[in-house]
């Protein structure tokens, strides 16, 4: 099996798996406050639409794997979004998340039996990408271990190179609001040390307390602690600080999650953080 496409079935069968289970988790009135900062009043409007996005893409999807013709359309996401909360907003809780389920287990068994090149065709790739990896890391309500780790270890791990193949650098780094790519990396590196240290406190200790960085002053010392390391040090840095932090999630309890300050840490260092300096 392709990498891309065990990578498909390991975010429907592991992350969308579990996305309720989790979520359920939480205490109601957290819950309620994650799915507010998405732009939801309720968390069943949030995986209506999710299911409308799934029932939209996987007759293309699949219509692009088999070589035939499909209704091409332009979307009014605000009206698409909308449309899909109101198809389900009458169904019986059980049955709404029921069906949930069954289209899980539909758009992974279409999946598994897609042909291997299929995999390679861009168009196929963006849907993919769009319904099933980063709309897990877009509606972000509970992390996982699963996401955070593809995070590291798909997303992260070909950040220098994107960049390298970056056709206008000075575009990309002017929106980031930075003067050079050397910058992105030791922020980034910054955050991922300043999550590392207090997500490490938590687990020594329940009672742990720590103080917000202030932003600006705090990204402003990360910029001037690492302005005199050289490129391929600081991009060597970042790799191993990576990799570390890979060995780290996985030696974490599953425990760990769980815990709020754990997990919203790790979900902005490494999740949001990720999307928030995303190239292309």
């Amino acid at each position: 099996m392709s990498t891309f496409k065990q990578r498909t079935v390991d975010f429907l069968e592991i992350e969308w798996a579990t996305y309720i289970e989790r979520y359920n988790r939480w205490p109601a009135e957290y819950g309620v406050e994650r799915v507010n900062a998405q732009g939801f009043s309720q968390f069943r409007d949030m995986l209506a639409h999710v299911l409308g996005w799934w029932d939209e893409a996987m007759p293309i999807i699949l219509a692009i794997a088999e070589e035939r013709e499909y209704a091409r359309r332009k979307y009014d996401f605000d009206v698409f979004n909308a449309e899909s909360i109101a198809k389900y907003k009458d169904w019986d809780e059980a049955e709404f998340l029921a069906q949930f389920e069954k289209m899980r287990q539909n758009a992974l068994a279409d999946i598994k039996a897609m042909n291997e090149a299929a995999f390679e065709n861009r168009r196929v790739r963006a849907w993919i990408n769009g319904i099933f990896i980063s709309h897990a890391r877009e509606h972000l309500v509970a992390l996982s271990r699963f996401l955070t780790l593809d995070t590291l270890e798909n997303e992260w791990s070909t950040y220098i190179q994107k960049f390298d193949e970056l056709e206008n650098k000075d575009e990309f780094l002017q929106k980031q609001g930075f003067e050079k790519f050397e910058d992105v990396l030791a922020h980034t590196i910054g955050w991922w040390d300043e999550g590392t240290r207090i997500v490490k406190g938590v687990l020594a200790d329940p009672a742990f307390v720590y103080e917000d960085p202030d932003t600006d002053p705090f990204n402003a010392a990360l910029i001037e602690k690492y302005k005199n390391t050289s490129s391929a040090d600081i991009r060597t840095l970042f790799e191993n600080k990576r990799i570390e932090l890979v060995n780290f999630v996985r030696e974490m309890p599953e425990s760990a999650f769980e815990n709020k300050i754990i997990e919203s840490w790790l979900a902005a260092d490494v999740v949001e953080h990720f999307d928030g300096h995303a190239i292309g």
